[in-house]
Protein backbone atom coordinates (compact mmCIF):
# COMPACT_ATOMS: atom_id res chain seq x y z
CA UNK A 1 0.00 0.00 0.00
CA UNK A 2 2.52 2.61 1.23
CA UNK A 3 5.87 2.14 2.95
CA UNK A 4 5.04 4.87 5.48
CA UNK A 5 2.47 2.53 7.05
CA UNK A 6 5.52 0.63 8.35
CA UNK A 7 7.65 3.63 9.23
CA UNK A 8 6.51 7.26 9.19
CA UNK A 9 10.09 8.36 8.50
CA UNK A 10 10.30 6.62 5.13
CA UNK A 11 9.91 8.81 2.01
CA UNK A 12 6.72 9.23 -0.01
CA UNK A 13 7.24 7.22 -3.19
CA UNK A 14 5.91 9.33 -6.07
CA UNK A 15 4.57 6.37 -8.08
CA UNK A 16 2.78 4.62 -5.21
CA UNK A 17 -0.83 3.48 -5.23
CA UNK A 18 -1.90 6.46 -3.14
CA UNK A 19 -0.31 9.02 -5.45
CA UNK A 20 -1.78 7.35 -8.53
CA UNK A 21 -5.20 7.34 -6.87
CA UNK A 22 -4.85 11.03 -5.96
CA UNK A 23 -3.98 11.93 -9.56
CA UNK A 24 -6.92 10.00 -10.99
CA UNK A 25 -9.35 11.34 -8.39
CA UNK A 26 -8.36 14.97 -8.96
CA UNK A 27 -8.45 14.57 -12.76
CA UNK A 28 -12.01 13.20 -12.66
CA UNK A 29 -13.09 15.82 -10.08
CA UNK A 30 -11.88 18.57 -12.39
CA UNK A 31 -13.50 17.05 -15.50
CA UNK A 32 -16.92 16.71 -13.81
CA UNK A 33 -17.14 20.04 -12.00
CA UNK A 34 -20.31 21.10 -13.82
CA UNK A 35 -22.11 17.76 -13.24
CA UNK A 36 -21.00 17.59 -9.58
CA UNK A 37 -20.12 13.92 -10.08
CA UNK A 38 -18.92 12.01 -7.03
CA UNK A 39 -16.26 9.37 -6.38
CA UNK A 40 -15.74 6.50 -3.92
CA UNK A 41 -12.37 5.34 -2.58
CA UNK A 42 -12.23 1.98 -0.77
CA UNK A 43 -9.33 1.25 1.60
CA UNK A 44 -9.43 -1.63 4.10
CA UNK A 45 -5.73 -1.72 5.11
CA UNK A 46 -5.74 1.64 6.88
CA UNK A 47 -8.05 3.75 9.03
CA UNK A 48 -8.12 7.44 10.02
CA UNK A 49 -6.15 8.21 13.21
CA UNK A 50 -6.25 11.14 15.58
CA UNK A 51 -2.80 10.64 17.12
CA UNK A 52 -0.95 12.31 14.24
CA UNK A 53 0.58 9.11 12.89
CA UNK A 54 0.54 8.36 9.17
CA UNK A 55 -2.61 6.86 7.62
CA UNK A 56 -3.82 6.56 4.05
CA UNK A 57 -7.07 8.49 4.60
CA UNK A 58 -5.51 11.72 5.87
CA UNK A 59 -2.69 11.50 3.31
CA UNK A 60 -5.16 11.31 0.40
CA UNK A 61 -7.28 14.16 1.71
CA UNK A 62 -4.28 16.43 2.32
CA UNK A 63 -2.95 15.81 -1.19
CA UNK A 64 -6.35 16.41 -2.81
CA UNK A 65 -6.79 19.64 -0.84
CA UNK A 66 -3.33 20.75 -1.94
CA UNK A 67 -4.32 20.16 -5.58
CA UNK A 68 -7.38 22.39 -5.17
CA UNK A 69 -10.34 20.31 -3.97
CA UNK A 70 -12.19 22.02 -1.07
CA UNK A 71 -11.71 20.10 2.17
CA UNK A 72 -15.46 20.03 2.89
CA UNK A 73 -15.99 18.04 -0.35
CA UNK A 74 -13.76 15.20 0.93
CA UNK A 75 -15.27 13.14 3.76
CA UNK A 76 -14.46 9.89 5.56
CA UNK A 77 -17.33 7.51 6.33
CA UNK A 78 -15.75 7.14 9.79
CA UNK A 79 -16.73 10.74 10.58
CA UNK A 80 -20.42 9.75 10.50
CA UNK A 81 -20.66 7.89 13.80
CA UNK A 82 -24.47 7.53 13.98
CA UNK A 83 -27.18 6.43 11.57
CA UNK A 84 -28.55 9.99 11.49
CA UNK A 85 -25.16 11.40 10.53
CA UNK A 86 -24.74 8.68 7.90
CA UNK A 87 -28.11 9.57 6.35
CA UNK A 88 -27.09 13.24 6.23
CA UNK A 89 -23.74 12.37 4.68
CA UNK A 90 -25.30 10.11 2.05
CA UNK A 91 -27.77 12.86 1.15
CA UNK A 92 -24.86 15.28 0.60
CA UNK A 93 -23.13 12.73 -1.65
CA UNK A 94 -26.30 12.22 -3.68
CA UNK A 95 -26.70 16.00 -4.12
CA UNK A 96 -23.03 16.55 -5.01
CA UNK A 97 -22.08 18.60 -1.94
CA UNK A 98 -19.61 15.87 -0.95
CA UNK A 99 -17.76 14.74 -4.05
CA UNK A 100 -15.12 12.34 -2.67
CA UNK A 101 -16.08 9.76 -0.05
CA UNK A 102 -13.50 7.43 1.51
CA UNK A 103 -14.33 4.32 3.51
CA UNK A 104 -13.89 0.60 4.10
CA UNK A 105 -15.96 -2.31 2.82
CA UNK A 106 -17.85 -2.93 6.12
CA UNK A 107 -18.80 0.73 6.46
CA UNK A 108 -19.55 1.49 2.79
CA UNK A 109 -20.91 -1.88 1.72
CA UNK A 110 -24.49 -3.14 1.82
CA UNK A 111 -27.17 -0.54 2.47
CA UNK A 112 -25.22 2.43 1.09
CA UNK A 113 -27.40 4.19 -1.49
CA UNK A 114 -25.28 6.99 -2.96
CA UNK A 115 -25.21 5.96 -6.61
CA UNK A 116 -26.99 9.01 -8.05
CA UNK A 117 -23.88 10.96 -9.17
CA UNK A 118 -21.12 8.34 -8.81
CA UNK A 119 -18.72 8.51 -11.74
CA UNK A 120 -15.67 6.58 -10.43
CA UNK A 121 -14.77 3.88 -7.92
CA UNK A 122 -11.21 3.29 -6.64
CA UNK A 123 -9.98 -0.03 -5.14
CA UNK A 124 -6.77 0.71 -3.23
CA UNK A 125 -6.43 -2.86 -1.96
CA UNK A 126 -7.80 -6.31 -2.72
CA UNK A 127 -10.69 -7.55 -0.56
CA UNK A 128 -10.47 -11.01 0.97
CA UNK A 129 -13.87 -12.30 -0.17
CA UNK A 130 -15.59 -12.16 -3.59
CA UNK A 131 -18.70 -10.88 -1.81
CA UNK A 132 -16.73 -7.85 -0.57
CA UNK A 133 -15.73 -6.93 -4.11
CA UNK A 134 -19.32 -7.38 -5.25
CA UNK A 135 -20.54 -5.10 -2.47
CA UNK A 136 -17.97 -2.44 -3.32
CA UNK A 137 -18.81 -2.32 -7.01
CA UNK A 138 -22.51 -2.62 -6.19
CA UNK A 139 -22.37 0.96 -4.89
CA UNK A 140 -21.83 2.32 -8.43
CA UNK A 141 -23.13 -0.41 -10.75
CA UNK A 142 -26.81 -0.12 -9.91
CA UNK A 143 -30.06 1.50 -11.00
CA UNK A 144 -30.50 5.17 -10.26
CA UNK A 145 -27.03 6.26 -11.41
CA UNK A 146 -27.29 9.32 -13.65
CA UNK A 147 -24.04 8.46 -15.46
CA UNK A 148 -24.35 6.06 -18.39
CA UNK A 149 -20.66 5.16 -18.18
CA UNK A 150 -18.59 4.90 -15.00
CA UNK A 151 -14.93 4.17 -14.21
CA UNK A 152 -13.59 1.52 -11.84
CA UNK A 153 -9.89 1.64 -10.88
CA UNK A 154 -7.99 -1.24 -9.30
CA UNK A 155 -4.51 -0.35 -8.10
CA UNK A 156 -1.94 -3.18 -8.15
CA UNK A 157 1.80 -3.02 -7.44
CA UNK A 158 4.08 -5.29 -9.41
CA UNK A 159 6.08 -8.00 -7.63
CA UNK A 160 4.06 -7.78 -4.41
CA UNK A 161 1.31 -9.75 -2.73
CA UNK A 162 -1.31 -7.88 -4.76
CA UNK A 163 -1.09 -10.39 -7.60
CA UNK A 164 -1.35 -13.29 -5.19
CA UNK A 165 -4.33 -11.80 -3.39
CA UNK A 166 -6.23 -11.26 -6.64
CA UNK A 167 -5.29 -14.82 -7.65
CA UNK A 168 -6.77 -16.19 -4.42
CA UNK A 169 -9.89 -14.09 -4.91
CA UNK A 170 -10.32 -15.49 -8.43
CA UNK A 171 -9.93 -19.08 -7.21
CA UNK A 172 -12.53 -18.51 -4.49
CA UNK A 173 -15.03 -17.07 -6.97
CA UNK A 174 -14.48 -19.99 -9.37
CA UNK A 175 -15.14 -22.47 -6.59
CA UNK A 176 -18.29 -20.62 -5.50
CA UNK A 177 -19.53 -20.54 -9.10
CA UNK A 178 -18.95 -24.29 -9.46
CA UNK A 179 -21.05 -25.00 -6.40
CA UNK A 180 -23.84 -22.55 -7.24
CA UNK A 181 -24.20 -23.54 -10.91
CA UNK A 182 -23.57 -27.31 -10.47
CA UNK A 183 -21.43 -27.27 -13.62
CA UNK A 184 -18.72 -29.36 -12.02
CA UNK A 185 -18.61 -32.30 -9.60
CA UNK A 186 -15.88 -30.54 -7.58
CA UNK A 187 -16.93 -30.22 -3.94
CA UNK A 188 -13.65 -29.33 -2.21
CA UNK A 189 -11.39 -26.30 -2.24
CA UNK A 190 -8.14 -25.50 -0.46
CA UNK A 191 -8.11 -21.97 0.93
CA UNK A 192 -4.97 -19.93 1.58
CA UNK A 193 -4.77 -17.55 4.51
CA UNK A 194 -2.21 -14.84 5.16
CA UNK A 195 0.08 -17.19 7.17
CA UNK A 196 0.13 -20.12 4.75
CA UNK A 197 2.83 -18.73 2.44
CA UNK A 198 6.32 -20.09 2.92
CA UNK A 199 9.38 -17.91 3.43
CA UNK A 200 10.72 -18.93 0.03
CA UNK A 201 7.54 -17.71 -1.65
CA UNK A 202 7.70 -14.39 0.20
CA UNK A 203 11.29 -13.93 -0.99
CA UNK A 204 10.28 -14.83 -4.55
CA UNK A 205 7.46 -12.31 -4.55
CA UNK A 206 9.62 -9.57 -3.03
CA UNK A 207 12.45 -10.04 -5.52
CA UNK A 208 10.23 -10.45 -8.57
CA UNK A 209 11.25 -14.06 -9.20
CA UNK A 210 9.75 -15.13 -12.58
CA UNK A 211 9.26 -18.65 -11.26
CA UNK A 212 6.50 -17.53 -8.93
CA UNK A 213 4.56 -16.06 -11.85
CA UNK A 214 5.09 -19.27 -13.81
CA UNK A 215 3.77 -21.22 -10.81
CA UNK A 216 0.68 -19.03 -10.53
CA UNK A 217 -0.03 -19.44 -14.25
CA UNK A 218 0.47 -23.19 -13.99
CA UNK A 219 -1.87 -23.34 -10.99
CA UNK A 220 -4.64 -21.88 -13.15
CA UNK A 221 -3.90 -24.13 -16.12
CA UNK A 222 -3.65 -27.29 -14.01
CA UNK A 223 -6.90 -26.40 -12.21
CA UNK A 224 -8.68 -26.00 -15.55
CA UNK A 225 -7.27 -29.26 -16.89
CA UNK A 226 -8.20 -31.09 -13.68
CA UNK A 227 -11.72 -29.71 -13.96
CA UNK A 228 -11.93 -30.88 -17.58
CA UNK A 229 -10.65 -34.30 -16.54
CA UNK A 230 -13.16 -34.45 -13.67
CA UNK A 231 -15.95 -33.63 -16.12
CA UNK A 232 -14.60 -36.26 -18.55
CA UNK A 233 -14.46 -38.86 -15.77
CA UNK A 234 -17.95 -37.95 -14.58
CA UNK A 235 -19.26 -38.24 -18.12
CA UNK A 236 -17.48 -41.57 -18.50
CA UNK A 237 -19.09 -42.93 -15.32
CA UNK A 238 -22.48 -41.78 -16.58
CA UNK A 239 -21.89 -43.50 -19.92
CA UNK A 240 -20.82 -46.69 -18.16
CA UNK A 241 -24.04 -46.60 -16.10
CA UNK A 242 -26.06 -46.06 -19.29
CA UNK A 243 -24.21 -48.92 -21.02
CA UNK A 244 -24.62 -51.35 -18.13
CA UNK A 245 -28.14 -50.44 -16.99
CA UNK A 246 -30.14 -47.65 -18.64
CA UNK A 247 -29.77 -48.48 -22.33
CA UNK A 248 -30.36 -52.26 -21.88
CA UNK A 249 -33.51 -51.54 -19.84
CA UNK A 250 -34.83 -49.03 -22.39
CA UNK A 251 -34.03 -51.34 -25.31
CA UNK A 252 -35.73 -54.27 -23.58
CA UNK A 253 -38.80 -52.10 -22.84
CA UNK A 254 -39.03 -50.95 -26.47
CA UNK A 255 -38.66 -54.51 -27.73
CA UNK A 256 -41.43 -55.64 -25.40
CA UNK A 257 -43.66 -52.77 -26.50
CA UNK A 258 -42.93 -53.51 -30.15
CA UNK A 259 -43.93 -57.15 -29.68
CA UNK A 260 -47.15 -56.04 -27.96
CA UNK A 261 -47.97 -53.58 -30.74
CA UNK A 262 -47.45 -56.26 -33.39
CA UNK A 263 -49.77 -58.60 -31.51
CA UNK A 264 -52.41 -55.85 -31.16
CA UNK A 265 -52.05 -54.98 -34.86
CA UNK A 266 -52.85 -58.60 -35.76
CA UNK A 267 -55.90 -58.52 -33.46
CA UNK A 268 -57.16 -55.25 -35.04
CA UNK A 269 -57.22 -56.48 -38.67
CA UNK A 270 -60.39 -58.64 -38.33
CA UNK A 271 -62.24 -55.71 -36.72
CA UNK A 272 -61.86 -53.49 -39.76
CA UNK A 273 -62.28 -56.33 -42.24
CA UNK A 274 -65.65 -57.31 -40.71
CA UNK A 275 -68.34 -54.66 -41.14
CA UNK A 276 -70.57 -56.14 -38.40
CA UNK A 277 -70.43 -54.08 -35.20
CA UNK A 278 -70.39 -55.66 -31.76
CA UNK A 279 -69.49 -54.24 -28.34
CA UNK A 280 -70.06 -55.42 -24.78
CA UNK A 281 -70.86 -52.68 -22.23
CA UNK A 282 -71.68 -53.49 -18.60
CA UNK A 283 -72.00 -57.21 -19.48
CA UNK A 284 -74.51 -56.46 -22.23
CA UNK A 285 -73.86 -56.97 -25.96
CA UNK A 286 -74.74 -54.14 -28.35
CA UNK A 287 -74.82 -54.41 -32.14
CA UNK A 288 -76.18 -50.92 -32.68
CA UNK A 289 -73.54 -48.19 -32.53
CA UNK A 290 -75.89 -45.56 -31.15
CA UNK A 291 -77.04 -47.78 -28.32
CA UNK A 292 -73.47 -48.85 -27.57
CA UNK A 293 -72.34 -45.22 -27.43
CA UNK A 294 -75.16 -44.30 -25.05
CA UNK A 295 -74.30 -47.26 -22.83
CA UNK A 296 -70.64 -46.18 -22.74
CA UNK A 297 -71.51 -42.70 -21.47
CA UNK A 298 -73.88 -44.14 -18.89
CA UNK A 299 -71.18 -46.52 -17.64
CA UNK A 300 -68.72 -43.65 -17.34
CA UNK A 301 -71.21 -41.55 -15.36
CA UNK A 302 -71.74 -44.50 -13.03
CA UNK A 303 -68.00 -44.65 -12.27
CA UNK A 304 -67.98 -40.88 -11.64
CA UNK A 305 -70.80 -41.19 -9.12
CA UNK A 306 -68.86 -43.69 -7.00
CA UNK A 307 -65.52 -41.91 -7.51
CA UNK A 308 -63.68 -44.89 -8.94
CA UNK A 309 -62.29 -46.30 -12.18
CA UNK A 310 -62.69 -49.71 -13.72
CA UNK A 311 -63.62 -51.89 -16.64
CA UNK A 312 -66.82 -50.93 -18.41
CA UNK A 313 -66.80 -53.28 -21.42
CA UNK A 314 -64.94 -55.01 -24.27
CA UNK A 315 -64.56 -54.39 -27.97
CA UNK A 316 -63.56 -57.67 -29.64
CA UNK A 317 -60.28 -58.68 -27.91
CA UNK A 318 -59.72 -55.24 -26.36
CA UNK A 319 -60.84 -54.33 -22.81
CA UNK A 320 -62.33 -50.88 -22.16
CA UNK A 321 -61.50 -49.06 -18.91
CA UNK A 322 -62.73 -45.61 -17.88
CA UNK A 323 -62.12 -42.99 -15.18
CA UNK A 324 -63.17 -39.41 -14.45
CA UNK A 325 -60.48 -36.73 -14.41
CA UNK A 326 -61.83 -34.38 -11.73
CA UNK A 327 -59.17 -31.73 -12.32
CA UNK A 328 -59.90 -31.31 -16.04
CA UNK A 329 -63.56 -32.40 -15.75
CA UNK A 330 -63.42 -35.08 -18.46
CA UNK A 331 -63.68 -38.85 -18.97
CA UNK A 332 -60.58 -40.82 -19.96
CA UNK A 333 -60.90 -44.25 -21.62
CA UNK A 334 -58.07 -46.79 -21.76
CA UNK A 335 -58.15 -49.49 -24.45
CA UNK A 336 -56.07 -52.46 -23.29
CA UNK A 337 -54.77 -55.64 -24.77
CA UNK A 338 -51.00 -56.21 -24.91
CA UNK A 339 -50.52 -52.44 -24.89
CA UNK A 340 -52.66 -49.56 -23.66
CA UNK A 341 -54.16 -46.69 -25.72
CA UNK A 342 -55.71 -43.60 -24.14
CA UNK A 343 -58.54 -41.53 -25.59
CA UNK A 344 -60.63 -38.66 -24.23
CA UNK A 345 -64.37 -39.27 -24.09
CA UNK A 346 -66.72 -36.56 -25.34
CA UNK A 347 -70.46 -35.99 -25.22
CA UNK A 348 -70.98 -37.13 -28.81
CA UNK A 349 -72.25 -40.73 -28.74
CA UNK A 350 -71.02 -41.77 -32.18
CA UNK A 351 -67.93 -39.61 -31.85
CA UNK A 352 -66.69 -41.71 -28.94
CA UNK A 353 -66.93 -44.88 -31.02
CA UNK A 354 -65.01 -43.17 -33.81
CA UNK A 355 -62.27 -42.22 -31.33
CA UNK A 356 -61.96 -45.89 -30.35
CA UNK A 357 -61.62 -46.88 -34.01
CA UNK A 358 -59.03 -44.17 -34.64
CA UNK A 359 -56.95 -45.32 -31.66
CA UNK A 360 -56.92 -48.90 -32.92
CA UNK A 361 -56.15 -47.90 -36.50
CA UNK A 362 -53.18 -45.86 -35.24
CA UNK A 363 -51.38 -48.94 -33.91
CA UNK A 364 -49.45 -49.33 -37.19
CA UNK A 365 -48.07 -45.79 -36.81
CA UNK A 366 -47.07 -46.47 -33.20
CA UNK A 367 -45.20 -49.57 -34.38
CA UNK A 368 -43.12 -47.45 -36.77
CA UNK A 369 -42.36 -44.90 -34.02
CA UNK A 370 -41.32 -47.67 -31.63
CA UNK A 371 -39.05 -49.25 -34.24
CA UNK A 372 -37.36 -45.86 -34.77
CA UNK A 373 -36.89 -45.39 -31.01
CA UNK A 374 -35.42 -48.88 -30.73
CA UNK A 375 -32.99 -48.21 -33.58
CA UNK A 376 -32.00 -44.85 -32.01
CA UNK A 377 -31.36 -46.47 -28.64
CA UNK A 378 -29.18 -49.16 -30.20
CA UNK A 379 -27.12 -46.49 -32.01
CA UNK A 380 -26.82 -44.49 -28.79
CA UNK A 381 -25.56 -47.61 -27.02
CA UNK A 382 -22.88 -48.12 -29.67
CA UNK A 383 -21.83 -44.46 -29.48
CA UNK A 384 -21.71 -44.59 -25.67
CA UNK A 385 -19.46 -47.66 -25.80
CA UNK A 386 -17.09 -45.86 -28.17
CA UNK A 387 -17.02 -42.68 -26.05
CA UNK A 388 -16.51 -44.58 -22.80
CA UNK A 389 -13.43 -46.27 -24.27
CA UNK A 390 -11.77 -42.94 -25.17
CA UNK A 391 -9.12 -41.62 -22.73
CA UNK A 392 -8.95 -38.01 -21.54
CA UNK A 393 -7.64 -36.16 -24.64
CA UNK A 394 -5.44 -33.74 -22.64
CA UNK A 395 -3.97 -36.29 -20.24
CA UNK A 396 -0.43 -35.82 -21.57
CA UNK A 397 -0.64 -32.04 -21.26
CA UNK A 398 -1.99 -32.35 -17.71
CA UNK A 399 0.81 -34.70 -16.64
CA UNK A 400 3.50 -32.46 -18.13
CA UNK A 401 2.16 -29.36 -16.40
CA UNK A 402 1.69 -31.19 -13.11
CA UNK A 403 5.31 -32.39 -13.28
CA UNK A 404 6.52 -28.85 -13.99
CA UNK A 405 4.35 -27.52 -11.16
CA UNK A 406 5.81 -30.09 -8.79
CA UNK A 407 9.31 -29.00 -9.84
CA UNK A 408 8.46 -25.36 -9.16
CA UNK A 409 6.94 -26.20 -5.79
CA UNK A 410 10.04 -28.14 -4.88
CA UNK A 411 12.37 -25.37 -6.03
CA UNK A 412 10.42 -22.68 -4.24
CA UNK A 413 10.12 -24.88 -1.12
CA UNK A 414 6.38 -24.21 -1.04
CA UNK A 415 5.35 -27.60 0.25
CA UNK A 416 7.76 -27.71 3.22
CA UNK A 417 6.62 -26.04 6.42
CA UNK A 418 9.71 -26.96 8.47
CA UNK A 419 13.40 -27.35 7.55
CA UNK A 420 16.07 -29.55 9.15
CA UNK A 421 18.41 -27.58 11.40
CA UNK A 422 21.44 -28.13 9.14
CA UNK A 423 19.57 -26.94 6.09
CA UNK A 424 18.12 -23.97 7.99
CA UNK A 425 21.64 -22.82 8.97
CA UNK A 426 22.89 -23.10 5.40
CA UNK A 427 19.92 -21.14 4.03
CA UNK A 428 20.51 -18.43 6.64
CA UNK A 429 24.13 -18.20 5.55
CA UNK A 430 23.13 -17.84 1.90
CA UNK A 431 20.46 -15.28 2.80
CA UNK A 432 23.08 -13.06 4.45
CA UNK A 433 24.87 -12.45 1.14
CA UNK A 434 24.86 -8.85 -0.24
CA UNK A 435 21.69 -8.08 -2.10
CA UNK A 436 20.09 -5.45 -4.27
CA UNK A 437 17.94 -2.84 -2.56
CA UNK A 438 14.18 -3.17 -2.97
CA UNK A 439 11.81 -0.23 -2.76
CA UNK A 440 8.31 -0.59 -1.32
CA UNK A 441 6.54 -0.01 -4.61
CA UNK A 442 7.75 -3.44 -5.65
CA UNK A 443 10.46 -2.33 -8.10
CA UNK A 444 14.03 -3.52 -7.75
CA UNK A 445 16.45 -0.63 -8.06
CA UNK A 446 19.82 -0.99 -9.70
CA UNK A 447 22.66 -1.68 -7.26
CA UNK A 448 25.74 0.46 -7.15
CA UNK A 449 28.52 -0.33 -9.57
CA UNK A 450 31.04 -2.78 -8.21
CA UNK A 451 28.59 -4.10 -5.58
CA UNK A 452 27.99 -7.86 -5.49
CA UNK A 453 24.42 -8.63 -6.55
CA UNK A 454 22.31 -11.11 -4.62
CA UNK A 455 21.69 -14.42 -6.36
CA UNK A 456 18.11 -15.44 -7.11
CA UNK A 457 16.05 -17.41 -4.61
CA UNK A 458 16.07 -20.37 -6.99
CA UNK A 459 19.87 -20.24 -7.28
CA UNK A 460 20.38 -20.05 -3.53
CA UNK A 461 18.07 -23.00 -2.90
CA UNK A 462 19.82 -25.05 -5.61
CA UNK A 463 23.18 -24.27 -3.99
CA UNK A 464 21.82 -25.36 -0.61
CA UNK A 465 20.43 -28.56 -2.05
CA UNK A 466 23.75 -29.45 -3.73
CA UNK A 467 25.74 -28.78 -0.56
CA UNK A 468 23.36 -30.96 1.47
CA UNK A 469 23.63 -33.83 -1.03
CA UNK A 470 27.42 -33.54 -0.97
CA UNK A 471 27.43 -33.66 2.83
CA UNK A 472 25.20 -36.74 2.87
CA UNK A 473 27.49 -38.53 0.38
CA UNK A 474 30.58 -37.77 2.50
CA UNK A 475 28.86 -39.14 5.59
CA UNK A 476 27.89 -42.36 3.78
CA UNK A 477 31.49 -42.81 2.55
CA UNK A 478 32.82 -42.38 6.09
CA UNK A 479 30.43 -45.04 7.36
CA UNK A 480 31.43 -47.50 4.63
CA UNK A 481 35.23 -47.22 5.31
CA UNK A 482 35.13 -48.77 8.84
CA UNK A 483 32.87 -51.55 7.50
CA UNK A 484 35.41 -52.34 4.75
CA UNK A 485 38.28 -52.42 7.31
CA UNK A 486 36.37 -54.86 9.51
Amino acid sequence: MDQRLINDMLPDYEDSKINRCVENTFSIWEETKEQLSTQLIFCDLSTPKSDGSFNVYDDIREKLVTKGIPKEEIVFIHEAGTETKKAELFAKVRSGQVRVLLGSTPKLGAGTNIQDRLIALHHLDCPWKPADLEQQEGRILRQGNQNKKVKIFRYVTENTFDAYMWQILENKQKFISQIMTSKSPVRACEDVDDTALSYAEIKALATGNPYIKEKMDLDIQVSKLKLLKANHTSQKYKLETDIAKNYPMQIAAQKERLAGLRSDAEAVRPIFENEDFSMIVSNKTFTDKKEAGTALLAACEGLKAIHTEGKIGTFHDFSLYAKFDAFNQRYIMTIKRKCSYLIEMGKDILGNLQRISNALSGIEKKMEETEQKLETLQKQLETAQEEAAKPFPKEKELQEKMERLAELNSLLNMDEKEMPQDQEKEVDQVADLPRRSVNYAGRVSEGRKGKIEKSSVLGRLKTTQRSMEKGWKNRNMQKKKPEQQL
